[in-house]
């Protein structure tokens, strides 16, 4: 048995969650491996639908461009019911939102964050498999299979598991994994078909007996390429096979492969209009449960995506939500590998995302049932919160912008030279850590805080080395009180706000906190 260290933390699983939890921790200096038991990336479009926050965590890390040259833009979603349509659902942002919903094939999403992986140096250890892994107060020792079948043993000092809904991390934590699963099994199918329907927009069709109970689906999603869409639909008697209760049952199974006859069948049922299906690229069957694991850390070992929540894929809320676990707990770990934070602000980690799985798994269970419509909330909010620009880590009642929520982009900042103006994503994109933003009635402002970059942000004319807000967005969004210091993480969410006059007090209160220091 081979024995390997100086690694500081290992990250098995390299699907979005994973790959992004290596190039955020890369991005920021961290030695770390991805390891991963398949040989190549899997060919399925399985999750598709790219939220706005996402290409914000995106852009910040600088993939935002070869994203958009690969994504098809999402409009809305017509809805129908036994033939007949009920409701258009057009998926409009407000204007300062720099991004709208697109669809990207998820093996489209993993060679675009793999290429940015190895931009970083770093790339997938295919063919390599996490066995067992121990832990002790100064590290983790896990055991790999390589690929020629033999074996490592690896030092190092934090784990990661992005090993989906079957995660061994998780399964070896001995974490529970609470839920139930849905009784009814799916196709899902990469086809091509020649209906008019408004390009961008997906579609759902549904027919439901009397008592109100739904016995035919169709949900179609739009592709890259001319007429391609990624379609499911529940899966017919000749195709069904029992499942083992006791298992997690969710994801895809490479065993049953619906051909095209099977998807066009539902289509003749279901379409909207008249349609021929073609040019199948890939099919196959899957299950959907609904858990929550009872917590995302242990101590040097963390969890992340589908291996600490699955839910249905309504909205596209889940590869969404596990790239932003894969952000929060890579610059924390990062902070704490360089000595910048000590160990407690890993705490943070379960203590900010385990309530946002919570919410999403309960939310798409209650879509999945009823439908968005049975949703509560005003189409604004709703349409806000499916965009995953409502996550909010605040422990505060107050109003207005505060620590814990997203901070958002702001477009119209200008400068003397720039001939263009810039957004607030563009001035935090060369900063990996924090960065303080500064709002000044002053062109000039206070000198910048040593160490740290800052943005000064002014309601006047920019003087050099200052934006104006021209627009006034960042006045509307952020509501300053006069002179006023914003303290941006790296997962771009507010760590602190304050008085300007009072930054170094603010600032070395903040740093304190994460040091763990009184």
């Amino acid at each position: 048995m081979a024995h390997t260290s100086a690694t500081d933390v290992l990250v098995t699983g390299a699907g979005p969650v994973g790959l992004s939890a290596a190039a955020e921790l890369r991005r920021r200096g961290i030695r770390c491996r991805l390891i991963d038991r398949l040989p190549a990336r899997l060919p399925y479009a399985k999750a598709v639908g790219i939220q706005p926050r996402t290409m914000e965590v995106w852009d910040r890390m600088g993939l935002a461009t070869a994203a958009l040259e690969a994504a098809v833009p999402l409009r809305g979603q017509l809805l129908y019911l036994n033939g007949r349509e009920q409701a258009r659902i057009d998926l409009a942002l407000p204007p300062e939102v720099p991004y709208g919903f697109c669809a990207i094939p998820q093996y489209e999403t993993e060679r675009l964050l793999e290429e940015h992986l190895a931009g970083l140096g770093t790339h997938i250890e295919r063919n390599t498999e996490l066995q067992s892994f121990t832990q002790d107060p100064d590290g983790v020792t896990a055991r790999l299979t390589t690929p020629g079948g033999g074996t490592e043993e690896l030092r190092v000092r934090y784990l990661i598991g992005c090993d989906g809904a079957h995660s061994t991390v998780r399964k070896q934590l001995g974490l529970s994994f609470e839920g139930g699963a849905f009784p009814d099994e799916y196709m899902l199918a990469d086809v091509e078909t020649d209906w008019d329907v408004p390009s961008g927009y997906a579609v759902r069709s549904s027919h439901r007996t009397e008592d109100g109970a739904t016995d035919d689906l169709l949900v179609c999603v739009p592709l890259p390429g001319r007429g391609r869409y990624r379609m499911s639909m529940l899966v017919p008697p000749e195709l069904s096979a029992p499942t083992d209760g006791a298992a997690v049952a969710h994801g895809l199974e490479t065993t049953r492969r619906p051909d095209l006859h099977h998807i066009q069948a539902v289509v003749d049922r279901l379409a909207p209009t008249p349609a021929t299906v073609s040019d199948l690229r890939w099919s196959s069957v899957f299950r959907i449960s609904h858990r929550i694991v009872d917590r995302y850390a242990d101590r040097r070992v963390f969890i992340a995506g589908d291996a600490a929540h699955i839910h249905p894929p309504t909205g596209g809320q889940g590869m969404n939500t596990g790239i932003q676990d894969a952000c929060n707990i890579a610059w924390k770990l990062a902070l704490v590998l360089r000595g910048d934070a000590g160990p407690a602000l890993l705490a943070g980690y379960d203590t900010e995302r385990r309530p946002i799985g919570e919410e999403v798994v309960g939310r798409t269970v209650r879509h999945a049932a009823h439908g968005i419509q049975a949703d509560p909330d005003d189409p604004r909010t709703q349409m806000l919160r499916e965009a995953q620009l409502l996550v909010t880590y605040r422990d505060s009642p107050l109003p207005g912008l505060q620590p814990g929520d997203r901070a958002p982009d702001c477009p119209g900042l200008t400068t003397p030279v720039a001939t263009y103006p810039l957004r607030l994503l563009d001035l935090l994109r060369p900063h990996p850590g924090h960065v303080l933003v500064r709002w000044t009635d002053t062109p000039a402002g206070p000198p910048p805080a040593v160490g740290l970059p800052a943005v000064t942000v002014t309601s006047r004319p920019a003087a050099p080395g200052t934006y104006h807000d021209s627009t006034g967005a960042f006045a509307r969004l952020y509501r300053p009180e006069g002179p006023t210091g914003f303290l941006v993480r790296p997962d771009t969410h507010l760590a602190a706000r304050f008085p300007l006059p009072d930054t170094d007090a603010a600032l070395t209160a903040y740093f304190r906190s994460l040091s763990g220091a009184a």
